[in-house]
């Protein structure tokens, strides 16, 4: 069989899963102002990741450590 030519049939039996799959970022569009870009744009900078990639790793800090949110309303 030559290497450029496709079987017709694959055999996954002895296959696992692809144990990056639960690491995979997913794109959405959110709205967020400017004053929390500005300041995430600043701290990345700071310790040189790119701001999107730190804001990534807030929320996730968020959500690993069960953060709660505490909103008074005045």
């Amino acid at each position: 069989m030559k290497t450029d030519e496709m079987r017709t049939e694959y055999d996954f039996a002895n296959s696992r899963s692809n144990p990056y799959a639960a690491c995979l970022r997913k794109q959405i569009t959110i709205r967020i102002d400017e004053r929390a870009i500005n300041y995430f744009k600043e701290q990345a900078a700071e310790v040189g990741v790119p701001y999107q990639s730190l804001i990534n790793m807030y929320l996730s800090d968020c959500a690993s450590n069960q953060k709660k949110l505490h909103l008074e309303w005045v």
